[in-house]
């Protein structure tokens, strides 16, 4: 407080300049005092002044926080926008506006507050006669919520009122809750729960505000007393009908849902209405049926069992009780039946694996289809037909195979007269493979025969081979090579069983042949280029009748062709196009291989557009706080140098991103500061000037400015009045400096 008072009475000379120069400078502030505004709203604070033409306007709160909002000056008016207000908004905000010598503020109060959505109210379940059941009544989103009442009835009855009366610790946006347990009668069927929530602001004479939710009850009663009713009897033939119907009780009325129960204990839904009617009675649908009443609360049941009579019949399978299929093939086994109006069908494996297939069945028909037919589907299959309570079986086995192509012969090397050379005759994919023979003859003559004796456990596709080294001579020339592959399988009918691929031979006669010989590569204009610049790259050589093949390096080593030509063009060339290039020269007796590298750069241009400036001035007060900030635009890869220039050298000054604070700025920092700005084509240099000024209060005391205001004592007394005002009004709302206060803050 001593400190204040400092502050408060040595102050009055300067408030009687500014009144003196300025008695019709005037400054409001709209709302006037204070303003209520809901969290997420948006809400503008309007600072108007009279009596100045071109004011300039500043904003801070008064704890000097962050204002958390934008503002706009335009003439004489400053708005600040608070768009979304949130927490950081509730604090007492101050306008300064300053005209000339002349300088004015207003204060207003933010004060905030969340109500946005109507209350909640849930149930713990569907409300049953007899049976409690607790009511929740939530206020969602809700600040301050020590401001909060929460009534809730069941129509004009009161069943609690709170009051949240706690100490908020930090501000957030509580989620508030009222809880009653009642035990609802037939009574209250069709009265209404009533969630009022009230939030009272005090700050402001306003109405509090008020939300309420309403819910309707609706109370109920468990289904009981089910009953069922058969016609014509318990008791039918095949092909027979029969008609079941359900009643029970309840509020609201039970829904009716009859069920089968299934030899697992499962129930199998039916119906949902009162009446089940079966016609064309089957065997199996004997059983123990159940009817249910159910609504919202619970459910009640009865059961019933029906015993139908049985028929004779008969089945059949197709095609055959075996068949041979190609893997990749589709096979469709077919089970029909005869004697029996509605069989029911299912299929499986001997030993109980997958089916790995589809099952269609219509009517006295089913089908499994096996596509494509893979290894898992090697088995014997079975379908179980059910008519009544009666059930036969047939069976049939698939048997598979997989022999898709001819066999593919690999030669090691070009045949050259008295050179080996490496044969491979190669079967792809097949099954079994104990059942393969494979045999490569030349000729008339055999050169190689082999059988694979495998584990026959084992399943899956193989590829196979046969291989041989020979040495060719011209006599074999215009000789046939023959790779013949056998699958040996007598006991399944399918074509082919044998296959083989031909090969006539050629051989050379080894000549004297030279590579490719060294060559030259010519780029045009140069190998290092700017981009969207044109290039052309050439091979050349002296060689014998070679094949050209221009190819780009990539990573790992890989390849991409992009030209078969001798020469490579590139137009409009781009950075991503830098990269090694291989040109490759191949003929019969080999490859010459050879590399140029491409470099393409961007344009080179020296820095320009050197912006150098000082904020908040170049011209500040000894104290304040200055930013000194070089920029130069448009220029890649700039290096920029800060200095203070001095008759005795330059101080290069440490800048971060061509920006350098001082902190409490000193006579001796005033001087000029220069920015270099270089790169590797050229540089530039900007310089400005910085002026730091004296502050006021160490000027002499009895200056002749002070002389004069002493003088005009005639008008001290409506100065001491504004210092009064100004001095309750710290004492209500915080500290205020009028020293302080000439500083620009927002």
């Amino acid at each position: 407080m001593p400190r204040k008072m400092v502050v408060i009475f040595g102050a009055p000379n300067i408030l009687w300049m500014v009144f003196a120069a300025s008695q019709a400078f005037k400054i409001e502030i709209f709302p006037e005092s204070e303003i209520v505004a809901q969290i997420g709203d948006s809400i503008s604070l309007i600072c108007n002044t009279t009596g100045c033409e071109s004011p300039s306007f500043s904003w801070r709160t008064q704890i000097d926080s962050p204002l958390n909002g934008k503002v706009r000056n335009e003439g004489t008016t400053s708005t600040l926008i608070m768009d979304p207000v949130s927490f950081g908004n509730e604090h007492s905000y101050l306008c300064t506006a300053t005209c000339g010598s002349g300088k004015a503020e207003k204060g207003i109060q933010v004060h905030i507050y969340s109500f946005p959505k109507d209350p909640q109210i849930h149930l713990s379940g569907p409300p049953e006669v007899g049976k409690p059941v607790t009511v929740t009544c939530l206020v969602p989103d809700v600040y301050p919520f020590d401001r909060l009442e929460m009534d809730l009835l069941k129509g004009n009855h009161l069943l609690k009122k709170e009051e949240f009366l706690e100490p908020m610790e930090i501000k957030s946006l509580e989620t508030k809750s009222l809880e009653v347990t009642f035990t609802p009668t037939i009574e209250d069927s069709g009265k209404a729960l009533v969630c009022r929530a009230k939030l009272n602001i005090d700050e402001i004479d306003i109405e509090p505000q008020e939300k309420e939710t309403t819910k309707k009850l609706q109370v109920y009663i468990s289904p009981k007393n089910t009953v069922i009713s058969v016609n014509p009897s318990t008791s039918l033939q095949e092909g027979g009908s029969v008609t079941m119907t359900c009643t029970s009780e309840g509020l609201p009325a039970p829904q009716i849902f009859w069920s089968k129960k299934l030899d697992n204990g499962n129930l199998q839904p039916l119906s949902g209405n009162a009446t089940l009617t079966l016609i064309a009675m089957r065997m199996e649908d004997s059983g123990i049926y159940m009817c249910e009443g159910v609504n919202l609360v619970g459910k009640n049941g009865k059961e019933v069992e029906l015993i139908v009579q049985e028929k004779l019949f008969t089945v059949e399978i197709s095609p055959g009780p075996q068949i041979a299929a190609q893997i990749g093939d589709s096979v469709v086994l077919t089970c029909g039946v005869t004697g029996c109006e509605s069989p029911s069908f299912s299929w499986r494996t001997q030993i109980d694996s997958p089916l790995s297939g589809k099952v269609r069945s219509e009517g006295t028909t089913s089908t499994l289809t096996l596509s494509p037919v893979s290894l898992e589907n090697e088995h014997s299959y079975v379908c179980t037909v059910t008519c009544g309570h009666k059930r036969l079986e047939k069976g049939v086995k698939v048997d598979l195979y997989s022999f898709p192509r001819d066999p593919e012969i690999e030669m090691s090397s070009l045949l050259v007269d008295g050179n080996p050379v490496n044969v491979s005759c190669k079967v792809p994919n097949v099954y079994p493979l104990e059942r393969l023979e494979i045999e490569l003859l030349k000729g008339e003559s055999i050169m190689k025969n082999k059988n694979f004796l495998v584990d026959v456990h084992k399943k899956s596709l193989e590829t196979k081979s046969l291989e041989i080294t020979f040495i060719p001579t011209t006599e074999d020339t215009g000789k046939v090579l023959v790779c013949q592959a056998k699958l040996h399988i007598d006991e399944m009918e399918f074509e082919p069983k044998q296959r083989q691929s031909t090969q006539t031979l050629y051989v050379n006669v080894s000549l004297p042949f030279q590579l490719p010989q060294e060559y030259n590569h010519l780029v045009s204009p140069l190998s290092i280029l700017e981009e969207s610049s044109s290039v052309t790259v050439t091979c050349s050589n002296n060689g014998l009748a070679p094949r050209f093949l221009w190819s780009r390096q990539l990573n790992k080593e890989d390849l991409q062709p992009p030209s078969k030509n001798i020469i490579l063009t590139l137009i409009s060339t781009k950075m991503e196009d830098s990269g090694i290039y291989v040109c490759e020269r191949i003929n019969q007796a080999g490859i010459s291989r050879e590399e140029v590298e491409l470099i393409i750069q961007r344009e080179q241009i020296a820095p320009k557009d050197i912006q150098l400036t000082a904020f908040p001035s170049e011209s500040v007060t000894e104290g304040d706080t200055v930013t000194i900030s070089c920029t130069c635009g448009n220029v890649p890869k700039t290096w920029i140098i800060l200095k203070k220039k001095a008759e005795t050298g330059d101080t290069v000054l440490k800048s971060t991103d061509g920006a350098y604070t001082i902190h409490k700025a000193q006579l001796e920092d005033a001087g000029v500061y220069e920015c270099e700005s270089k790169n590797e084509i050229g540089l530039q240099l900007r310089s400005i000037t910085l002026d730091v000024k004296g502050r006021e209060n160490n000027k002499d005391y009895f200056s002749p400015e002070l002389l004069v205001l002493y003088c005009a004592s005639t008008l001290i007394i409506p100065a001491i009045g504004m210092i009064v005002y100004f001095a309750r009004k710290a004492n209500m709302k915080g500290s205020y400096s009028l020293v302080e206060a000439q500083k620009s803050k927002v």
